[in-house]
């Protein structure tokens, strides 16, 4: 006794075809390309909430390197090598293991290691630094600890445009010596 898995109804809005998009409709509208029904428009690739997000919930472990990722946070425990992203949040109850290099980091979990922050680093109440900490700016609230090492980073930082290659002229030792 086989029956077709499905009736197909010629009327039923289920198997209607879709119209085609128009011509000028922004990319996410409804009826656009990408358009995802239920879901909100998509973000333009300059919005800042669309960066490329990591999320390790709570109680959930992650070992290894992780590539990519311009936001991470920890909301569980992470282990890894080397951490480049753009800002690290780690959240009450998160532990960070390893060395990361970030913009910006700000720490109500416990980081055992050595965090890299460009930017500022700011330590909540409930944040542990362990190890060394590189930044450019600091802010630790009430109750937040530090143990070990803290370098501030005073140089100024790399311009983004490389500099004319041509020397300096009191950088030359002089021909005539």
């Amino acid at each position: 006794m086989a029956r077709p898995p499905f009736t197909s109804n010629p009327a039923s809005p289920a198997t209607a075809m879709p119209t085609p998009p128009s011509a000028g409709a922004a990319p996410g509208a409804p009826g656009a390309p990408g358009a995802r029904p239920g879901m909100p428009p998509m973000r333009g690739p300059r919005d800042p909430a669309d960066r490329r997000t990591l999320v390790v919930g709570r109680g959930i472990s992650v070992q290894g390197t992780v590539q990519d990722a311009e936001r991470l946070i920890v909301e569980g425990t992470v282990e890894s090598n080397m951490i480049h992203a753009t800002e690290l949040s780690i959240s009450i109850g998160g532990v960070f293991k390893g060395e990361v290099e970030v913009e910006d980091a700000e720490v109500a979990g416990t980081i055992d290691g050595t965090l890299t922050a460009r930017g500022s680093l700011i330590v909540r109440a409930t944040g542990r630094v362990l190890g060394t900490a590189r930044c450019r700016r600091l802010q630790v609230e009430d109750g937040g600890q530090i143990t070990g090492r803290i370098e501030m980073i005073t140089e100024p930082a790399k311009p983004e445009a490389p500099r004319s290659a041509a020397p300096s002229p009191s950088a030359e030792p002089s021909a005539a010596d």
